[in-house]
């Protein structure tokens, strides 16, 4: 029997519906996660990534999801997608400080660079070893979209350059992942991407 892929929907934050199409095309059983019931359903977690760090913990406390997620990601296999990633971390900075999950030891920050925000387009990743996440990936070029970053000198498993400017591409903490790029935006590496966690 498949696993089921649990996508976290935080209300008015996320992008679901760009990870249902790349899960339906790789036949993908999955299953919306809207309160904390549905979280014992699930094998495995997807935390989508698009609005503010203060914004998503919020949804998560309003909709009494907070603690049981940070339960259901220290026994399962977690995929956090830019924002889903900057959420795993201890603090954030964006609007005002806000505590975050608090798995990955780090915060989230304005990219310190002077060139135009938010960092959005196609570039390439660096990675540090070989992972399984990364398996079988031979263009390394995914699509990103961001303006905050994720700060820590652990965990660290790939970095990229917005110009000069290094930054933490991907995260990992045992059986927790962590991208600040856009899988579902980035054609055949993120549906091969994808792929690699759905089969770990």
């Amino acid at each position: 029997m498949s696993d089921i892929i649990g996508i976290l929907n935080y209300g008015i934050i996320g992008n679901i519906y760009n990870i249902e199409k790349v899960l339906n095309k790789l036949h993908t059983k999955y299953l919306i996660i809207n309160n904390k019931n549905d979280f014992k359903k699930v094998d495995k977690l997807i935390l989508p990534g698009v609005g503010t760090f203060e914004d998503a913990i919020k949804e998560l406390h309003q909709n009494d999801m907070f603690d049981t997620l940070i339960a259901s990601i220290k026994t399962k296999p977690t995929l956090g997608i830019c924002l889903g990633m900057q959420i795993l971390s201890s603090l954030g900075f964006e609007n005002k400080e806000t505590v975050g999950l608090d798995i990955i030891k780090a915060t989230v920050n304005k990219l310190d660079t002077k060139l135009l925000l938010p960092h959005l387009g196609f570039n390439t990743i660096e990675c540090n070893n070989d992972n399984e996440l990364f398996k079988g990936i031979i263009d390394k070029e995914f699509y990103f979209m961001h303006s905050f970053e994720v700060n820590t000198d652990e965990n660290i498993l790939a970095t990229s350059t917005y110009g000069k400017y290094k930054f933490v591409a991907a995260i990992q903490k045992e059986r927790v992942f962590g991208v600040q790029f856009h899988p579902e935006k980035s054609r055949e590496s993120g549906i091969k991407l994808l792929n690699n966690f759905i089969t770990l």
